[in-house]
């Protein structure tokens, strides 16, 4: 009687581990995203045309870039890692992307919507920007600390970082950690590896 209870015994053991092993796998494998900083109140035009701010992102987990539509190197590719990640998450009403022009006085909200339409871009919840450059400026370099600016001597006449923020639910910038325990801060926007990242942060994220 003891062989068939050892039997019994392992047998259940075997069959906990099968299904209890993988959850515990995945729960330390599962990144701790950190908090970096609060992204400070903003309100710009978007490509409708209709003034937006922050509050609009209350509640959703979303991403932030800053481009600009005659940008002849990285925002062609950023803003086709960015579609991927809209994919990813369509459909989802607490997911949204803000895209921030840093030439604003040549984006206006009609060429921002016609970007928009030509890259693919039909998420409700993504909003193209434009406003008063200094503001936006502000907003890149000092609120976000990705960096935007002019320069002469820039293919395109301007320079600005090519990684992507990802903004909690609650308005913060939020991260992962790199294998050394220092926050990355931001996503590589240009990259495959990049992209994967944040889409799977995003997902922590929505289910905080």
């Amino acid at each position: 009687m003891k062989k068939y209870s050892y039997i019994g015994v392992a047998f259940i053991i075997l069959i906990f581990g099968i299904y209890a092993i993988p959850k515990i796998v995945a729960k330390f494998n599962t990144p701790t995203l950190i908090k970096i900083a609060e992204v400070p109140n903003f309100e710009f035009t978007n490509q409708d045309g209709k003034l937006i701010s922050n509050s609009f992102y209350e509640g959703k987990v979303w991403v932030v870039e800053f481009f600009f539509t005659t940008c002849p190197t990285i925002c062609p590719r950023m803003n086709e890692n960015m579609v991927k990640i809209q994919n990813e998450f369509y459909g989802n009403l607490d997911f949204g992307i803000a895209s921030f022009s840093i030439n604003p006085k040549h984006d206006t909200p009609e060429i921002l919507k016609a970007y928009a339409k030509d890259h693919g871009a039909t998420l409700k919840t993504w909003n193209f920007f434009t406003g008063d450059q200094e503001k936006i400026y502000e907003l890149a370099n000092t609120g976000f600390t990705l960096f935007a600016g002019e320069n002469s001597d820039a293919e395109g006449g301007f320079e600005h970082s090519g990684m992507f923020a990802l903004i909690d639910k609650e308005g913060n910038i939020r991260s992962r950690l790199d294998e050394f325990g220092n926050p990355i801060a931001f996503y590589e926007g240009l990259e495959p590896s990049g992209v994967q990242m944040i889409k799977e942060d995003i997902g922590i994220l929505l289910k905080e």
